[in-house]
């Protein structure tokens, strides 16, 4: 071989081992980059120089830099990414929600035994102004626990609609980026080398759009790379982007959903194709745990005021005369709201009105009828082209259950009101009976006298009774002023429990009269004597200790000195461990009871708590499914600085070798030189 054959094979050599040197420094300066694929060059042979003695070679010739890279091991660092981003974001959620229904003595349940406990001095004491003070400040209290609840799931509410704007604007952002670099890409792929840098740039990207929307990719023959999400929903398309948006929920404008901006087309993404990311887990606190935790609240808040402001109105006050009582407790009241997509005219919807008022408000309304069977879930009401007119479709949103209801339909414990203008076919409404309640509990009365402890009836027994019965409990069902004038006695027949009644007016006239038979353990209620006419209805429930006789005398009449009367006030206490809230009546007829209001707050703690738990249980699983995918793809393309130290001496060992073979080459050129010369 010649110097000039040696010395050019020692330039090769030393351009290969620079290539190298210099690829391996770019390895271990980006070690800490995020996306960083490891880069090795590609070495060819150079072919073979003819001589008489055959073929020598000359050396190498770099072919390329490759860029270590798995398009699987990508793509499943990406999906395990946006599942854990979902996963970790809805866990964080449901913590800030727990704090909202504390423990012990700070809970809502504790409150409200304290409400009906508090009734107790007032049962000892009728009279007494500072028992009825407690009473007031313990109503107080439990108020401002439900508006402090209600107000911190607001708060959360409006938290999860800033971060949904903010991730959504972070997404745009990472889209624009990805197509910034398809088209710095394609433009790369011209030269006949792969751009390494900017693939690893716009698959990093990529990935962290993955923490924020779960997302497909497919890549085009220019080398650009489309991204998918929501089933097939066009984010990048080559240069071209697609911007998501953040609109408001078609029912409740405090709530926003994922949408996109198609060619100036707002169109709302359906909550099931939105299945990974930040954005998915919020989406999925917001409409369904947050909800249910706001329904869960208010239908405890509805349940006891309704439940005490309806034994407050059957009682008599501490006034003189004597009134029935005002409301105790005021929490908010039913909500409707129409959908945004229902007809209109002018911009003005048709089914609506304006009211006494001056406010224009929909054509659907809602009111409480029985707040013990209120439950804890929203409504949609929806006007079915294909059914009769004057018929909707009612959906519970709680459980999908569905039926068909028309104006003043009683469902649940409230009551449906659909006046002119109607609903026009296709028109939404969602119903909120309780979503309200909870935020907007305050102390309705603030007079001490105003606390109805007085039962409007009282019961005497006759001095000549033989029997062994007294009264156990009397309390006021459904009186109204007219019928509290009314008087009913009853003569027990038999010695087993038989009676006959007479009810008569003021003047002594007999109004109407009957039998009836007392069981041990059983109360008497007068709402089962059927009434002459509404207006002398007159409801009242009995209790009974010891056993009647026969011939033994009981009357049941207006209170005469209310002031000195307990009766309502034991049956406030009764309400304690009564079964308010969550009762239901069967379209049997068959009533399943409530619960108390310290079991139904037990049982919001408990379902909050298994959501955080099983929350939390599948952030840590999705997490280290995502840190064994990150790893895998780490092990394939990451640095390893030990590999690139050993690599490091090689081509230092390899340069050094080729840096000999020049001087090598040098030297003979210059001994031919001087043989020449």
């Amino acid at each position: 071989m010649g110097a000039s054959a040696l010395m050019s094979l020692g330039m090769r050599a030393m351009t290969a081992n620079y290539a190298a040197l210099q690829a391996t420094g770019h390895n271990i300066a980006n070690v800490n980059t995020a996306g960083y694929s490891r880069q090795s060059v590609e070495l060819e042979t150079n072919g073979g120089q003819f001589t008489g003695a055959g073929f020598f070679g000359k050396g190498v010739n770099v072919a390329s830099v490759k860029r270590e890279h798995s398009e699987f091991l990508t793509r499943e660092a990406s999906t395990s990414r946006a599942i854990a981003a979902a996963d970790e974001t809805r866990s964080l959620q449901l913590q800030q929600l727990e704090k909202a229904f504390p423990l012990g003595e700070q809970g809502i349940g504790y409150a409200a035994g304290q409400l009906f406990n508090a009734f107790v001095d007032v049962a000892n004491k009728p009279s007494d102004t500072s028992s009825r003070q407690v009473v007031l400040a313990r109503t107080g209290e439990f108020a401002q626990r439900l508006r402090t609840a209600g107000e911190q799931i607001d708060n959360i509410q409006q938290g999860v609609t800033e971060e949904l704007r903010a991730s959504i604007t972070q997404v745009n952002m990472l889209a624009g980026r990805v197509a910034e670099l398809n088209q710095k890409i394609a433009a790369a792929q011209g030269s006949g080398q792969t751009p390494n840098d900017l693939l690893d740039q716009r698959d990093q990207a990529i990935s962290d759009i993955s923490q924020y929307l779960q997302v497909n990719t497919i890549a085009a023959g220019d080398g650009s790379m489309s991204v998918f999400i929501g089933g097939g929903q066009k984010l990048v398309l080559g240069t071209q982007t697609t911007k998501l948006v953040a609109v408001t929920d078609a029912f409740d404008p405090s709530r926003l959903q994922l949408g996109v901006n198609d060619s100036g087309s707002l169109r709302q993404m359906p909550d099931e194709l939105v299945t990974g990311g930040a954005i998915a887990g919020l989406l999925r606190f917001q409409n369904s745990d947050l909800i249910d935790a706001r329904n869960q609240l208010g239908q405890i808040a509805a349940a006891v005021a309704g439940s005490v402001n309806r034994q407050q109105a059957l009682g008599l006050d501490g006034s003189q005369p004597a009134v029935a009582g005002s409301p105790l407790l005021s929490v908010g009241g039913p909500r409707v709201l129409p959908s945004s997509s229902n007809a209109s005219v002018a911009g003005v919807p048709v089914a609506s009105y304006v009211n006494g008022s001056g406010d224009r408000v929909p054509s659907v309304s809602l009111s409480v009828v029985e707040p013990t069977e209120l439950q804890a879930s929203d409504y949609e009401l929806f006007a079915d082209p294909s059914l009769a007119a004057g018929s909707y479709t009612l959906t519970r949103r709680s459980d999908g259950t569905s039926q068909t209801v028309t104006n003043g339909s009683v469902v649940d414990g409230f009551r449906i009101d659909i006046v002119a203008p109607a609903p026009a076919a296709n028109d939404r409404f969602l119903l909120q009976p309780v979503a309200a309640a909870a935020s907007r509990a305050t102390l309705a009365l603030d007079n001490p006298r105003g606390i109805a402890a007085a039962s409007p009836v009282m019961a005497t027994f006759d001095v000549d009774n033989t029997g062994t019965a007294t009264l156990a409990a009397l309390s006021a069902t459904g009186a109204t002023p007219a019928a509290a004038e009314l008087s009913a006695t009853l003569t027990f027949t038999n010695d087993t429990g038989a009676y006959s009644w007479e009810l008569r007016d003021a003047a002594n006239a007999l109004v109407r009269s009957g039998t009836g038979t007392w069981t041990a353990g059983q109360s008497i209620r007068s709402d089962a004597w059927t009434p002459a006419t509404p207006a002398q209805r007159y409801d009242w429930e009995l209790s009974l200790s010891g056993v009647p006789r026969s011939g033994d005398v009981l009357t049941v009449g207006k209170t005469s000195f209310p002031a000195a009367d307990n009766g309502n006030a034991r049956a406030m206490m009764g309400l304690r461990d009564a079964g308010l809230v969550g009762q239901v009546t069967q379209a049997s007829g068959t009533v399943v009871p409530g619960v108390s209001v310290t079991d139904a707050y037990a049982n919001v703690l408990a379902n909050v708590g298994v959501r955080v738990q099983s929350a939390r249980y599948s952030a840590q699983q999705s997490a280290s499914i995502a840190d064994d995918a990150k790893a895998a793809l780490t092990d394939k393309t990451g640095v390893n600085l030990d590999e690139e130290a050993a690599r490091l001496i090689q081509f230092q060992q390899s340069y050094q070798a080729a840096a000999k073979m020049l001087q090598v080459a040098q030297s003979l050129f210059d001994t031919l030189l001087q043989t020449a010369g």
